[in-house]
């Protein structure tokens, strides 16, 4: 591989997570999904973690995060960032005590405003004014209001709306090259965030089910949006039990898929 190729694939990535908030299967449920023998049918609450040349960074800490971090063996995270703050991606966060202790430090925590407001009121504990205990989470928020620079990437903010919350997509770029959008819990994908997205390497999209929802795209929306994007390739996220991995990428255009849990691409 020559020195100019190694630069442009300096981002990898492995999903830990890609089912909504219920988790597959859902509890008490014994449709096809959920009785599946298929892997890829068996889905932990979304999340994400990049891996650079310089930095690990961890997208949003669900309920699961405990087992995605074992089953994925991860010992290191270097900063966390947080898409939004819904139960389904922050319940997690007390397990960032490990890497804390493990590397006898704080943790940056980065996040929009309005997010690290609820994370410093659900974690009043980690967040007070006295350095918590060193067997707590130690966390140091970092205010995300602007495009910021982390683990040798430029990461651009852009909001999404989902419901009453505001989402923040993020799209990760290196050396100006757009390398990856992540974009999770959204309703639609508003112009500006799809301009800043625009041919980027690897679209990563919510894509819920079948039929519309008041606070997620479905599956033609996803679809659609990924086509008006134009990246390389789209994986499919934050879906629930409607969508059979199988039998749904049977039908899916060229280049979009669905992700899985313990995927790992690398861009």
């Amino acid at each position: 591989m020559t020195a100019s190729n190694k630069a442009m694939r300096d981002l990898d990535v492995t999903f830990l997570g890609t089912g909504t908030s219920h988790g597959i299967p859902v509890i008490g449920c014994q449709c096809r999904v959920c009785s599946s023998s298929d892997p890829r049918d068996k889905r932990l609450r979304t999340a994400a973690i990049l891996r650079t040349g310089e930095a690990v960074l961890q997208i949003d800490t669900p309920p699961d995060f405990r087992t995605q971090c074992l089953r994925e063996a991860i010992t290191r995270i270097d900063a966390v960032i947080y898409t939004h703050s819904h139960t389904d991606h922050i319940l997690g966060f007390d397990d960032l005590r490990r890497f804390c202790e493990l590397e006898k430090k704080n943790m940056p925590i980065y996040a929009a405003p309005r997010t690290l407001t609820d994370l410093k009121r659900v974690f009043a504990y980690a967040f007070g004014e006295e350095e918590p205990p060193l067997n707590y989470v130690r966390p140091s928020a970092v205010p995300v209001e602007g495009a910021f620079p982390l683990g040798g990437l430029d990461i651009l903010p852009v909001d999404l709306p989902h419901g009453r919350m505001v989402t923040t997509g993020l799209v990760f770029s290196s050396g100006g090259h757009r390398k990856l959008a992540y974009f999770t819990d959204c309703q639609a994908v508003p112009p500006a965030a799809e301009e800043a997205a625009r041919g980027v390497d690897v679209l990563v999209l919510d894509a819920l089910r079948h039929a519309s929802h008041s606070t997620h795209m479905s599956l033609s929306e996803a679809i659609e949006a990924a086509h008006r994007i134009r990246a390389r390739r789209t994986y499919l996220i934050h879906m629930c039990h409607d969508l059979g991995h199988a039998e749904t990428e049977r039908n899916l255009p060229d280049g979009i898929r669905l992700a899985y849990d313990g995927l790992q691409i690398s861009i």
